[in-house]
């Protein structure tokens, strides 16, 4: 008897392993060659039709790259028993991965609400953003849920959309069955279920309310986005939130301050408003265009439009 040894074959794959094909095999046994060549030769000619060349296509977010297959160990992979070989993985050609599809997107905006005395007002710039992309220069983010109550929404515009959409047939519900308008606190209880409803696949969407309560007082309500909320006298959500929030607390609520506190009309704060955007938009490339104001009040609402920069 003689033995035929075939060559030791690797093939490197896009999974980092090497499949070293060995056989010594005795000349009775030429089924078993035959099947052994025939499964390489496959192989390789899978491998090599790929693109023409010994090499795997790898498609990534970072942009189209192919991994070399030998034949021979002259492109193997880096190991562990070869500490001072100069190939870096970075991720992309030797460990592909996949970018994976998000139901989200964040479209941009800040929002902020203030109460008073006798009045709540209730702030969004109108850009509308994805990225460093301006999709639209005059989408508001305000939407008036009763004539005493307003609600402002940063996130993702769809959802926020999806949300207006249940708030709204919940409030046509309400005044059907009672013939009356919902008051500002249970508008507040109301959107704080609808959220905490979809606690498991939240709505992209964080949002404050402002309005005036049965004795006509301001009220102003900070949420996030499963429905935790609180009734504060400021707050303010979306991308200019801690450009705007420093400026609230020193300003409105006074706090670090030895001077007296003393009430702002809804004048004065409508101006501190303006200033509060136009030093968010320096900084924040996704608040600008166009600035809405409400101011409610036991009367009615209010509005007020403001240029912001357009850049």
């Amino acid at each position: 008897q003689f033995l035929v040894h075939l060559n030791s074959y690797s093939i490197q794959t896009n999974q980092h392993k090497d499949i070293h094909i060995n056989y010594s095999l005795d000349i009775k046994q030429r089924p078993i060659i035959a099947s052994a060549m025939t499964s390489y030769m496959h192989a390789r000619h899978n491998l090599q039709a790929k693109n023409g060349q010994t090499a795997l296509p790898v498609h990534s977010s970072e942009g189209d790259a192919t991994i070399p297959v030998s034949f021979d160990n002259s492109h193997k992979v880096n190991s562990s028993n070869d500490p001072f070989s100069d190939h870096i993985d970075h991720g992309v050609t030797q460990a592909p991965y996949e970018k994976s599809f998000s139901p989200y997107d964040f479209n941009g905006g800040t929002t902020l609400a203030i109460s008073g005395e006798d009045y709540a007002i209730v702030a969004a710039d109108t850009r509308l953003s994805t990225g460093y992309e301006i999709l639209c220069r005059n989408v508001t983010k305000l939407h008036q849920l009763t004539s005493k109550c307003v609600l402002g929404s940063a996130g993702c515009k769809t959802d926020i959309d999806q949300l207006r959409s249940v708030l709204d047939i919940n409030m046509k519900e309400y005044s059907h069955n009672h013939r009356k308008e919902m008051s500002t606190p249970s508008v507040a209880q109301m959107l704080g279920n609808t959220l905490y409803y979809k606690r498991f696949f939240p709505y992209y969407s964080f949002n404050v309310l402002a309005g005036v309560d049965s004795e006509g007082k301001g009220a102003v309500y900070s949420y996030d986005a499963i429905g935790s909320f609180e009734r504060t006298p400021v707050t303010a959500t979306g991308s200019g939130q801690s450009f705007l929030i420093p400026l609230l607390d020193n300003v409105i609520k006074h706090n670090n301050r030895n001077d007296e506190k003393r009430p702002l009309p809804a004048e004065e704060v409508v101006e501190i408003v303006k200033d509060a955007f136009v030093t968010a938009g320096e900084r924040d490339i996704y608040t600008g265009d166009m600035l809405e104001i409400m101011v409610i009040r036991e009367s009615g609402i209010t509005k007020i439009s403001f240029p912001l920069k357009a850049d």
